[in-house]
């Protein structure tokens, strides 16, 4: 990953614990895996304004699940999921969703979601996974 965007993905989980530490308001980190090129303004169309998109790669994508629990982020990845299924006509999406944990640094977070994702694409019927996936 660029280091460009590395930076930026630093910068926005601190941001999410300073927001956590300040108000008390929790977030929850995704990875978003698209099998076919989409664009950050095509993906906008299916979240919400309040979540931020980080483009890695033109298949993968952080997603910060703004004011969001993991259980709700965990929902809303199935809606996300759902709604890209009926645009693109596939089902090639797939979401890694991690707890939040101040303890974590970005760079383990990053890693976290990775890991859970390539615990997603050993299973085909998975569509959005939790770290549950990496004590098994």
């Amino acid at each position: 990953m660029p280091q460009n965007i590395t930076n930026r993905i630093h910068v926005s989980i601190k941001k999410t614990y300073y927001v956590y530490d300040r108000f008390g308001i929790q977030a929850t980190f995704a990875l978003l895996y698209h099998e076919e090129p989409l664009s950050v303004v095509e993906l906008s169309k299916y979240v919400r304004i309040s979540d931020e998109l980080i483009e890695l790669d033109t298949n993968h994508y952080f997603i910060i699940f703004a004011f969001t629990s993991q259980e709700n982020a965990y929902k809303a990845s199935q809606n996300l999921i759902q709604k890209l299924d009926l645009h693109f006509n596939n089902h090639t999406s797939c979401i890694a969703v991690d707890t939040f944990d101040k303890s974590k640094t970005p760079a383990n977070v990053i890693n976290r979601l990775n890991q859970i994702m390539i615990e997603i694409h050993k299973n085909s019927y998975v569509r959005v996974e939790t770290e549950d996936i990496l004590d098994h």
